[in-house]
């Protein structure tokens, strides 16, 4: 086995090809004479930089519906593709009326907030700072521009999370940052909030820090559903090395906080007794009964047959189940213990292409992860490329759809094009990931001398139960030169 030094920085000038490509912009690759650390501009500051100036460049590109294209003409907000939410939901949630979420009814067909406790308060907050004189579109801006401050404060903790989970590949965190989708779809919505306390939560558990971890999983989930499958990898993650200590205190952290943030909204008392409030359960009432919507394959399949897949909810939990029954079984196989961060990207995924609903934003959920899990350039442009499509795409379908008989736009069959696209795209990442899991020796994580950086306490654990072969040197698997051996399950040197 040939030695490799565990502190020294991975370069992707030297690793990657596009990465070199790139490097070309400001100068070229790195060379071996190169004064690193030297400067305040560490890796992590340039980073987080970078994913504020991307940010701000989102914001800019909102700018003709902050002008009038959110308040003014059907499709203008469509036909710029600078859709939000955020402005729409300030009148629509009763934020512009001072209701207050889960306790009071809101006029209308949504009779209750439908969104996750925490995201709700984060809403709530942006609400308090947001002036109540002038007029509602004026108020509706200023509640977009308020949102878009705090969100840009997410952004800037995802970056520097994803940044410093990989001690040794610093620069994996541009990958986040310097996202084309990411930037566009950031202020769509709230998902940044969950985001970043994901990304947090990922990287206490690379600090050996499960509690800590757990908590912050929790967090995540009282902020929006997904973070809670991150426990299912960890869960057979840590079955294969045995490490049930750990995975016991993240998922105490995660279930304290969740109840901590939840139970005060979610109980209700009155004369007969203790009861679920009806405004708490509104998010998932609302995830069970709402039909199949954008960018989802079931409606795509429903579009292409006709058949409005009224059983669609039977479909998609069936598909979950099967799909991560194949990735423990895939963990347990493997000829190498996966990273926490693969397993994390995978189940995450298999979440969005089964889900009733692949709205654009969703790509936020997925670009840490894909950064952590196969941090080479080409792929992720690949991907990143499939979503900026869709990106156009829907909004473009949306004027055409919106825009009465003059059907300017993207017709029904140019979106189903793109639904495609971006479905592929994802299961393309997801591929690769599966063949780096199945051949170790493919992943560049552990090409360039590490086992599981975001693993923490798994990471160079041997394996306690298995039920394939443990990793063995492959015969016809592609070699590469030069690259270090590990000898997983060993401290080195």
């Amino acid at each position: 086995m040939t030695s490799v030094r565990r502190d020294e920085p991975v370069r992707p000038t030297k690793r990657d090809e596009v990465s070199a490509a790139g490097s070309e912009l400001i100068g070229g690759p790195i060379g071996r004479r190169a004064l690193l650390g030297t400067s305040w501009l560490t890796p992590v500051r340039v980073i987080a930089l970078v994913a504020i100036g991307m940010f701000a460049l989102g914001m800019v590109q909102k700018l003709p519906c902050y002008n009038g294209g959110w308040f003014f003409g059907a499709t203008s907000q469509y036909t710029h593709a600078c859709y939000s939410d955020i402005p729409h939901l300030y009148a629509g949630r009763g934020f512009a009326e001072g209701l207050i979420p889960y306790f009071d009814r809101l006029p209308g067909d949504m009779e209750y907030l439908e969104y996750p406790v925490l995201t709700g308060v984060f809403m709530e907050v942006a609400s308090w700072m947001t002036p109540h004189g002038g007029t509602i579109q004026h108020r509706e801006q200023i509640y977009w521009l308020v949102n878009a401050g705090m969100l840009m404060i997410c952004a800037a903790v995802i970056a520097v999370c994803v940044t410093r989970t990989h001690r040794r590949r610093p620069w994996d965190g541009l990958l986040v940052a310097l996202a084309p989708a990411f930037a566009l779809t950031a202020t769509i919505n709230w998902d940044l909030l969950a985001i970043a306390l994901t990304a947090a939560g990922m990287l206490m558990w690379s600090r050996s820090r499960p509690l800590a971890a757990g908590v912050l999983i929790g967090l995540a989930t009282a902020a929006k559903l997904y973070p809670v499958l991150l426990l299912g990898p960890l869960l057979v993650l840590c079955w294969r090395a045995g490490a049930w200590r750990a995975y016991g205190k993240a998922v105490a952290g995660a279930v304290v906080s969740w109840l901590v943030v939840n139970l005060p909204v979610m109980i209700q008392h009155n004369a007969s007794g203790f009861h679920i409030r009806e405004g708490w359960a509104k998010f998932y009432t609302f995830s069970q009964e709402r039909p199949i919507d954008f960018g989802s394959i079931w409606l795509l399949i429903s579009q292409r047959t006709g058949n409005p897949l009224e059983n669609a909810n039977t479909y998609a939990t069936l598909l979950m189940i099967l799909g991560c029954g194949a990735i423990g079984l895939l963990t347990l196989y493997a000829p190498r213990r996966p990273r926490f961060a693969q397993l994390a990207f995978l189940v995450v995924a298999l979440f969005i292409l089964t889900n009733k609903v692949y709205s654009p934003q969703y790509v936020l959920w997925l670009t840490p992860l894909a950064a952590l899990a196969r941090p080479r350039w080409r792929d992720f442009l690949i991907w990143q490329g499939c979503e900026v499509m869709y990106f156009l795409g829907i909004w473009m379908y949306l004027a055409y759809t919106g825009n009465g008989d003059k059907h300017q736009g993207l017709p029904t069959e140019g979106y189903q094009l793109a639904i495609a696209l971006h479905l592929l795209g994802t299961l393309y990442v997801c591929a690769v990931v599966v063949r780096d899991i199945l051949m170790p020796e493919r992943d560049v994580v552990r090409r360039d001398g590490d086992d599981d950086p975001s693993g923490g306490v798994l990471d160079r654990s041997p394996d306690a139960f298995v039920l394939g072969r443990t990793y063995h040197r492959p015969r016809h698997a592609v070699q590469f030169e030069g690259a270090p051996q590990v000898r997983w399950g060993a401290v080195r040197d």
